[in-house]
């Protein structure tokens, strides 16, 4: 494709704003996910150090 300005770009030929609410979608995800996980190995962490606690483990 050929873009005369910065408008046509965006507008990527009447398609704009499926792909870059993809591209916005994808980006909130890669941010979002390493936070999501970080959050589950602590809870994660924490169950086994309380089941430690309590002499539960093996």
């Amino acid at each position: 494709m050929i873009w005369n300005s910065a408008s046509d770009f965006f507008a990527m030929g009447g398609y704009g704003l499926y792909v870059w609410g993809s591209y916005g979608v994808t980006a909130a995800w890669l941010l979002l996910e390493p936070l999501l996980a970080a959050r589950r190995h602590g809870a994660a962490l924490r169950a086994v150090g309380e089941l430690d606690e309590e002499g539960e483990t093996t």
